[in-house]
This record gives C-alpha cells, sequence and structure tokens, in this order.
C-alpha cells in the first residue's frame, strides 16, 4: 500500500514541473510567396511562339521586342523565338519567317503583317498544318482572308483610323479652317497605313483643311526626310503635316529644322515612340497616337496561349489608343 501512495506522490511532482517547465517554440512556418511562377505547359514543356515583327530599325518595335523577350524570360512555360524584318518593305522575310515556324512546328504564331494581302498565304498555310496564328498590330486584308476561307479571323489591334483622327482633329483644331496640310502615308500594301489614311481625310473633311498632297514615306525616316525636303520646295505655304508614324515624323521633322521651319509648320505623329517626347516639349511637334506598343505583342501572345488553352477566340480584339500632346509629359 505504501508502494503504490509512494509511486502517486512521484507522478504527481512529475506533472508539476512539467507544467512548470516553459513551452518550446514550434518551428517558424515557411512566408507564402508573394506571385507563384507561371507554371510550363502540360508534360513539362513549353509552348514554342515564334513572334513575326515588322522592322526592328524602326524604334516602335524595337521597344515592343526588347519589351517582348524581357517578359517572356519570366515565363517559363514560353520558348519564345522572335525575328524582325530588315526594312519595313522587306516582305519576304516575313513570308520566310512563317514559312520556317511552319517547317519547326511551332505551337504558336504571332504576327504583324508588313504587308496586308501578302501575308495571308502563309497564314493559311500555318493554320493547315494545325499552327494557331494570332494576327496583331496590323490587320490582314478581311478580302484575302476570306478569300482564303479564314473569315472572322482574330486580330488583337488598335483603331488605327479613331487613332489618326484624333490627331488629325488636333491639327484641324490648331489651324482652323482653310489651314494648308500634306500627308505623309504608310506603307501602301498595309492596312494600318490604310486605316490611318482614312483618319486624317476624316479630319480634312471636318475641319475643312486645304490637302496639298498625300504620298507615303514607306514608313522610314530618311525616306520621310527626302520627301519632305522636296514637297517643301513644291507647298512653301504648307502650314501643318500629318504623318502615320512617329519614325516618319522624325524625318519630317528634320527637313523643318533644315529649311528653318520647326515649330512654324505643325506635326502630328503616331506611336508616341521616345524619341519624339522631346519634340512634343520643345513644340517642333504638336501631338502623337499612343497605342501602347511596349505590351502589344505580349497581349497578342496572351490571348493566342489563351487559344491554344481551348477558349474560343475570333474577329477583332480592340486595344485602347490616346492622343498625346505637350501637356501630358509635364
Amino acid at each position: 500500500m505504501k508502494s503504490w501512495r509512494f509511486v502517486a506522490a512521484l507522478l504527481a511532482v512529475i506533472v508539476l514541473l512539467a507544467s512548470c517547465a516553459p513551452p518550446v517554440a514550434s518551428p517558424t512556418a515557411p512566408a507564402e510567396p508573394t506571385a507563384a511562377p507561371p507554371a510550363p505547359a502540360a508534360g513539362g514543356e513549353a509552348v514554342t511562339v515564334g513572334l513575326v515583327m515588322k522592322s526592328l530599325a524602326n524604334e516602335f518595335f524595337k521597344v515592343m521586342g526588347e519589351g517582348t523577350e524581357a517578359w517572356a524570360a519570366t515565363r517559363p512555360d514560353i520558348a519564345l523565338t522572335m525575328v524582325g524584318m530588315n526594312s519595313e518593305t522587306d516582305i519576304d522575310t516575313q513570308i520566310s519567317a512563317v514559312e520556317n515556324f511552319v517547317t519547326q512546328k511551332q505551337d504558336l504564331i504571332v504576327l504583324a503583317p508588313a504587308d496586308s494581302v501578302g501575308l495571308v498565304p502563309s497564314v493559311k498555310k500555318a493554320l493547315d498544318a494545325g499552327i494557331t496564328v494570332v494576327n496583331f498590330d496590323v490587320r490582314l486584308d478581311p478580302q484575302a482572308l476570306t478569300e482564303a476561307g479564314l473569315q472572322d479571323f482574330l486580330f488583337v489591334g488598335p483603331d488605327n483610323a479613331e487613332g489618326a483622327k484624333l490627331a488629325g482633329d488636333a491639327l484641324g483644331q490648331a489651324l482652323g479652317a482653310g489651314g494648308k496640310v500634306i500627308i505623309i502615308e504608310g506603307n501602301p500594301g498595309a492596312d494600318n497605313a490604310t486605316q490611318r489614311k482614312n483618319g486624317f481625310m476624316q479630319s480634312v473633311e471636318e475641319y475643312d483643311l486645304e490637302l496639298l498632297d498625300s504620298v507615303t514615306a514607306h514608313w522610314e525616316t530618311e525616306e520621310a526626310n527626302t520627301v519632305m525636303t522636296n514637297l517643301l520646295t513644291k507647298y512653301p505655304d504648307v502650314q501643318g503635316v500629318m504623318a502615320a508614324n512617329d519614325s516618319m515624323a522624325l524625318g519630317i521633322v528634320k527637313a523643318l529644322d533644315a529649311a528653318g521651319k520647326s515649330g512654324e509648320v505643325l506635326v502630328v505623329g503616331f506611336d508616341n515612340i521616345p524619341a519624339v517626347q522631346p519634340l512634343l516639349e520643345n513644340g517642333k511637334m504638336l501631338a502623337t497616337i499612343d497605342q501602347f506598343g511596349p505590351d502589344m505583342a505580349k497581349n497578342a501572345i496572351e490571348i493566342g496561349l489563351r487559344v491554344l488553352a481551348g477558349e474560343e477566340l475570333s474577329g477583332w480584339i480592340k486595344t485602347p489608343v490616346k492622343l498625346i500632346t505637350k501637356a501630358d509629359l509635364q
């Protein structure tokens, strides 16, 4: 009996000592990640993406390309191959790039065509090979697509006519009725060149401007410089110039500088590339249009990934445009 009392007393002492001991700290839980990295494609393989750009000598596409490559480097689910043209009229390079991507069996081809009709057969070949294709920036010609059996084809891009009209309206408001203007067009084979001229023409009519001439400089800076130099001799009383992109606007301003007419002849452009922002600030350009170029290719790739995941998308997915003036840079 005494032995049982001893054991009971001993147990009571042990329990008392345990209750007085400091608690043992539990292991610290690992911190939650702020953002999980993108998961690789099914089966652990990255989606192969062939990106066909226009001229990388054009600052608009150079900045877009650099931004897209930097973004793709953060995406282990994407294996990006980018091809650009040597010049804005180098259509054969784009055709070869698309056909090479077909041969390589890329999962997705994302295309900004330099020629809205000329690239349709290559796109058809890619689709027939089972490759998903997303058209961005410059819309493929609807009639050529229909003739190829590709009605309501997916396009991701801005309303170029709307953007050009915003720029043209700014010029019309500054000059008033009777203002004498020139349009410098983009590549005649590109849908965005056609649409931007259409937008400029709406402004010419709405503000009762006098259109002196409308000629192409094929999106190129130096060609625009040469063209504008000649036009200044032919039309010394010109008051405003509508440039279908900012690369040509740079050449136009260069010609105006040489003629001592910078700031006197008002210039509007399209793209809002970094190089024109100082010209907006110092009055050598009146306005440009921001179509948020650095994100365009990335957005088109993301749309393509949605299609590959099974989402049914077609027609025009419209992206924004915005008028940019000196006031926006303050």
